[in-house]
């Protein structure tokens, strides 16, 4: 972004000269009216300079744009403005709920303001057209041109306010209430600002690895290889946002998009969207998960993943062979470690990292019979592989003669892979039907031979010099995600009767295809810390089920040979087994039994692991129906709280679990007990919160779990080696009551120390 003196500048893009760049600010309506229950608003746009400041060009006429506002249901209120494009429900983005149902909206016209009413008399937007306030005295500087002023109130009771006078003086705003930029003529951006309380907290817009609190932050909406989980860039971008006066903002688009919560002004949240429409869903509820469920209805519920899928999965960068990945199970087996799936990642090809979707002839001479073997032992096999061609596979040629990939003039800017000299010559094209269906073939082909799960890796970028069939490129990136997983999960759930993906990137609309995993964090404890404050926000996002690879995935200072401590492996290993799904996975060993100095420790992990199934269960069908993820953010239990708000270290994990990871090599860390009475899961003791304890140690065999006081939690009571052992007619329940001595004197004791 440039740099410049004036922050809106720099904010909005606008180039040094500005010549080329023309600023349409929003005035007061001058027309109101109800069309099938629609509100439709004229609106002028004035023209402003920008040469140091933004003075009114009076040499303009002005334009005229509308903006229509539809309420579905008693809290959701869609704002849209086309500037000439159409707003339309035709989206990937869109799945609306069957009992999400249009509400009328009729206008009603009083001295001053105008307001758009619901049938059962509630007001849901109000237009001030009234002056503001003046007492004049002084003519030392200008006053203010009269501004659009809206109030919108998504549910009736939260009012979400445009910031239609945030300025230093009238010609020095900080943000822009709603406006256009047009460039060289033509329509370029979108902009529309509310007013930010002083002491709002923003929290969501996808997988950010930052602190709970977005307050003070601008963030760019754009897909990328994060690198970890430790900077500002993000797989998985959302465009929503939740703030603690409880209202959400889904911001309908695919486009690049730039978020500035309270920092280029204090005063506002400020949304540049790189695209000339704006179509926002303002969603307002009682609760953080009352809105994330409204916005659900919307973009969609999470599916209902595989039993099995919650179980353990093993897999490392990379098993080379069939006769090392049956070496690795038959161990796994033989020394009784728990585990469901086995995961072959980018070393099953003819050539290391080069997708091709076919096995190496020479590694996997029979795949069937080896998936086949695996399934007798218990074990489902996960494949990796990724949407992009490179140019020296045979599949290459065909694609490109028949526009399966997009299609590229001269030196393409090549996707290259992270960890291999190869590069990709082409994204396969997703908006083509063709394309769509010869991918789906080769995927199809794998599932029949008994492949489980597809890794959908990659998807957060695409070759920006190509030419796709059905999108321009700058819209197609972010959204490639969905489409992708789409695909993925669709294949799969069509083929094998189960839907289920494993994948990286994200966009709104993806928490519909899960599993979503973390990426490639550092095996550090700033990489773990960093993937659940990634994990965090994305529940606050919309997904319900995320995963993160066990004990980190990269090495730090060698990449791929760096020794990973036992202290590390056990804490992470804790932290897995209190998230939805549980992989260990990375780029050298991650066996449990190469860590022989605290495999017992593992052990008893991965056994109370496979005890909570039945909970783990039974959670996850709620999370499908709700607006709930597993893994919580203290705010949806909590949200009158004010340090929930500001917790990124902790969480709840389903309705009874709370789970503070111990996240460093000295076993102490401080715990906040929000409000309720809560049961230590190791002794049984019982604290009333709120409540800060500090310094808390914990050995490693042990960490921060409490349950909350009258919880009943199904376990399952037998070990076994997979959740085909199963019987789930067989669950019992964890009683949580003050008679609960701890873990060792429940049923689970015999299980966990056996």
């Amino acid at each position: 972004m440039r740099g410049s003196d004036d922050r809106l500048i720099d904010l909005l893009g606008i180039g040094s000269d500005g010549g080329a760049d023309t600023i349409w600010a929003a005035c007061p309506p001058q027309d109101i009216k109800s069309v099938e229950g629609t509100i439709i608003l004229t609106i002028p746009f004035r023209s402003l300079r920008h040469n140091g400041s933004f003075e009114p060009d009076r040499d303009r006429p002005r334009m005229l744009h509308t903006m229509t506002i539809r309420a579905y249901g008693p809290g959701i209120l869609r704002i849209s403005v086309g500037f000439g494009l159409p707003v339309t429900d035709e989206s990937p983005m869109l799945q609306m709920d069957k009992d999400l149902r249009p509400t009328p909206l009729y206008p009603a016209m009083a001295e001053g303001q105008w307001t758009a009413r619901d049938p059962e008399g509630n007001v849901r937007a109000v237009f001030n057209l009234s002056p503001p306030m003046i007492e004049h005295w002084s003519d030392l500087i200008p006053g203010p041109e009269p501004a659009f002023e809206a109030i919108f109130l998504p549910d009736g009771q939260r009012p979400i306010c445009i910031s239609a006078y945030d300025q230093f003086r009238p010609t020095m705003p900080e943000a822009l209430g709603l406006a256009l930029l047009t460039r060289s003529g033509t329509p370029h951006q979108a902009i529309i600002s509310f007013h930010a309380e002083p002491t709002e907290v923003f929290a969501g817009t996808g997988e950010r690895f930052a602190k709970l609190d977005l307050a003070g932050r601008t963030i760019l909406l754009a897909n990328q290889d994060a690198h970890g989980t430790n900077s500002r860039r993000a797989y998985k971008n959302v465009p929503f946002f939740l703030s603690s006066r409880l209202y959400g903002v889904f911001i309908h688009t695919s486009a690049p998009t730039r978020l500035s919560f309270a920092d280029y002004s204090t005063r506002s949240v400020q949304i540049i969207i790189d695209r000339p429409h704006i179509d926002l869903f303002l969603i307002g509820g009682q609760t953080p998960e009352q809105i994330l469920f409204r916005y659900r209805q919307i973009t969609g519920f999470p599916s209902m993943p595989p039993i099995w899928s919650f179980g353990m999965w093993m897999g490392r960068m990379t098993y080379f062979s069939a006769s090392e990945i049956l070496q690795v199970c038959q161990q796994l087996r033989q020394d009784g470690w728990p585990c469901d799936v086995i995961h072959l990642d980018t070393g099953w090809f003819r050539k290391n990292w080069i997708c091709d979707w076919s096995f190496n002839e020479q590694t996997f001479p029979d795949p069937v019979r080896l998936i086949s073997q695996l399934r007798s032992m218990g074990f489902r096999l996960s494949l990796w592989q990724l949407p992009y061609l490179a140019e020296d596979i045979p599949l290459y040629q065909l694609a490109l003669q028949r526009r399966y990939i997009g299609l590229t003039e001269g030196q393409s800017n090549r996707t290259r892979s992270n960890f291999d000299v190869e590069d990709y010559a082409g994204t396969i094209d997703l908006t083509n039907p063709e394309a769509v269906e010869w991918y789906s073939q080769l995927l199809r082909r794998l599932l029949q031979m008994g492949v489980s799960c597809i890794k959908a890796d990659f998807g957060e970028q695409i070759h920006m010099d190509a030419t796709y069939r059905g999108m321009e490129p700058y819209l197609l990136r972010n959204l490639y995600a969905l489409l992708y997983q789409r695909l993925v999960f669709e294949v799969t759930s069509k083929t094998t009767g189960e839907g289920i993906i494993w994948a990286r990137a994200g966009w709104a609309g993806c928490q519909r295809y899960p599993v979503h995993w973390a990426g490639d964090a550092a095996s550090t404890w700033d990489g773990m810390a960093g993937s659940l404050r990634g994990g965090l926000h994305l529940g606050l996002s919309g997904f319900g089920f995320w995963s993160h690879d066990i004990p980190g995935f990269h090495g730090v200072p060698d990449f791929m040979n760096s020794v990973i401590s036992d202290d590390l492996y056990v804490r992470w290993t804790q932290f897995g087994v209190f998230t939805s799904h549980m992989r260990y996975h990375g780029t050298s060993k991650r066996e449990p039994y190469r860590y022989p100095k605290v495999a017992p420790i593992v052990r008893r992990w991965l056994r109370l692991r496979y005890a909570l199934i039945p909970y783990i269960i039974q959670q996850a069908r709620k999370v499908a129906q709700s607006g709930y993820p597993m893994l919580r953010a203290l705010v949806f239990g909590f949200h009158k709280d004010p340090a929930c708000w500001h917790i990124d270290d902790e969480y709840l994990f389903g309705d009874e679990f709370l789970v503070a990871p111990i996240m460093n090599e000295l076993g102490c860390r401080d715990v906040y007990l929000p409000d309720g009475d809560w049961v230590d899961l190791y002794d049984g003791s019982i604290l009333e919160g709120p409540r800060w304890l500090t310094g808390v140690r914990y050995p490693l065999d042990q960490m921060p779990v409490w349950a909350r006081l009258g919880a009943r939690i199904p376990i399952y009571p037998e070990p076994v080696l997979c959740t085909d052992q199963m019987d789930l007619s067989n669950v019992v329940y964890l009683q949580i009551d003050k008679t609960f001595g701890g873990l060792a004197g429940s049923p689970l004791g015999r299980l966990l120390n056996a």
